[in-house]
């Protein structure tokens, strides 16, 4: 069984470790735990790891975050995956950073990214996982805040809760969304 596992973020250099890249650093822990390498291929940054008998496709699409949709649609292709069996993985800034919400579907939530995905695939019955940021922002900064470095004390709450992604992506694609949601979205 196959699952695309989509992490949302922007290419290059300037965006790593910001915010608005955790889809990206999720994914990244995920390949490096299974110590496996992204390549680059068509709109996306590609990798595949096994878990418990299932194929896992890791994307970190390279159309920049507000254009994500179309590499969303091409995987699932191309990959010949059932969009139940994707997961793609966004930042939040309506929760708590570090906090996590596993959804079966909904709206974009004001995440251009979603939006994107939602225009493309012509849904929103899609899972996705929500990983809070907070929102430590002043009224019309939110753009900065987004592109912008963890701070220290983010960090040292973000980095263990890392591994806790991984962990609710791994149920995910094991037990299903339903057991999934019942395990995590209570902590």
């Amino acid at each position: 069984m196959k699952y695309l596992i989509v992490g949302l973020g922007n290419i290059g250099d300037e965006y790593v470790n910001t915010r608005h890249n955790i889809g990206f650093i999720v994914l990244d822990a995920l390949a490096q735990k299974a110590n496996v390498k992204f390549e680059l291929a068509r709109l996306a940054s590609v990798a595949k790891i096994k878990y418990r008998g299932r194929t896992l496709v890791l994307i970190k699409p390279s159309t920049y975050m507000n254009l994500s949709g179309k590499a969303v649609r091409y995987w699932l292709t191309q990959e010949k995956i059932p969009i139940e069996n994707s997961l793609t993985i966004i930042d939040d800034i309506a929760l708590p950073t570090g906090n996590f919400r596993l959804k079966m579907k909904g709206g974009d939530g004001s995440h251009n990214g979603l939006t994107n995905i939602i225009e493309y695939l012509e849904t929103t019955e899609f899972p996705r996982l929500r990983v809070g940021i907070g929102n430590d922002f002043a009224r019309g900064y939110q753009t900065e805040y987004l592109l912008s470095k963890w701070t220290k004390q983010e960090e040292e709450i973000l980095i263990p809760r890392i591994k806790i992604a991984t962990d609710i992506v791994k149920s995910f694609v094991s037990i299903g969304i339903g057991l999934t949601m019942t395990k995590y979205n209570k902590k």
